[in-house]
């Protein structure tokens, strides 16, 4: 349990280092799932989305404090990131040109969940550890790049309306909105990056709105309809997870962090709202929460959180 302990305290940086008071979704947090996370399986050994092949870097190497003499990380930013789009950065090639980490850079939120993050040599480090990659891969940012994740959920029910319980555990069936990614093609949670400028919680809604309601390309009338049902749905939201996410695309030098919330459609009103997935998904539907579910990098501890929270079978 110690390790555990140690684990969440580092995962859950907002969380009291009192693990005893941290919420109960903190405290029954899948040990197999934190391990996974602070090992990030999905981010090494592997070869990079569309890329070239990471070096392999072995479970107990990864870690900066251990001792890596033969570490040779493969250099690789994409070629779509390196040309300089509006959401990337500017190229870094040392200490006299660094950007300002650990810091609000202007409209550019480059701070951790994590707390501070080392910089050497000008380039940030990623808090975990070795990923066999620097550079900036297909992430925008040096550093962390900002999602929000919003977990939308509802319980099952039958034809007569009644809620469906698992026969096992006897506890209510929960569902929730996933999309398949156009990218990966793995089932995720309809999330997105944080522009520059905008909050989390604006992101959430948009988000959603577009991805997994295609919003965008509603006419006016159903538009208007679309954000008064999220208005409601978006009034009360539950933070589920917020911190470093096991991504296949971060490097040594940029990674994916992200605040997941839970927004419980307690009262139905998605019951009979039709979802349609926008441009950056292949498909959208609700989707039966159980262990067996596989997601996209570590959403399927998010999905863990927002059963345990809400009283639900897993």
């Amino acid at each position: 349990m110690g390790c555990l302990i140690s684990i969440i305290q580092r995962v859950y940086p907002f969380a009291s280092t009192h693990v005893s008071s941290a919420p109960k979704y903190v405290r029954d947090a899948s040990q197999d799932q934190m391990k996974r996370l602070m090992t990030h399986l999905n981010c090494r050994n592997n070869t990079y989305l569309n890329g070239p092949k990471r070096f392999v870097v072995p479970d107990d190497k990864v870690t900066w404090s251990a001792e890596f003499k033969d570490y040779k990380p493969v250099q690789y930013t994409a070629p779509s990131v390196a040309k300089g789009p509006v959401w990337a950065d500017k190229e870094v090639t040392g200490e006299k040109d660094s950007l300002a980490f650990n810091t609000k850079d202007g409209n550019t939120n480059r701070t951790s969940y994590y707390g501070n993050y080392g910089v050497v040599g000008g380039f940030p480090q990623n808090p975990v550890g070795r990923t066999g990659m620097i550079g900036r891969g297909l992430l925008g940012k040096w550093g962390p790049n900002h999602a929000a994740d919003p977990v939308v959920t509802r319980f099952k029910k039958d034809d007569k309306g009644n809620v469906v319980k698992n026969k096992d555990s006897g506890k209510p069936v929960l569902e929730f909105v996933a999309i398949k990614r156009n990218d990966t093609g793995c089932w995720a949670i309809p999330g997105g990056m944080v522009e520059c400028g905008d909050t989390v919680s604006l992101t959430l809604k948009k988000e959603f709105g577009e991805e997994a309601l295609n919003s965008m390309e509603m006419d006016a009338e159903a538009a208007a309809e679309t954000r008064k049902h999220l208005d409601e749905l978006f009034t009360h939201g539950v933070d589920l997870y917020k911190g470093y996410v096991d991504d296949p695309r971060n490097t040594d030098n940029a990674w994916m962090e992200t605040a997941a919330v839970n927004f419980h459609d307690k009262d139905g009103t998605f019951d009979s709202f039709k979802l349609h997935a926008g441009d950056d998904a292949g498909a959208v539907c609700w989707k039966v929460v159980d262990k067996s579910v596989k997601l996209f990098a570590n959403h399927a501890m998010f999905v863990e959180n927002a059963a345990v929270l809400n009283g639900a079978h897993w």
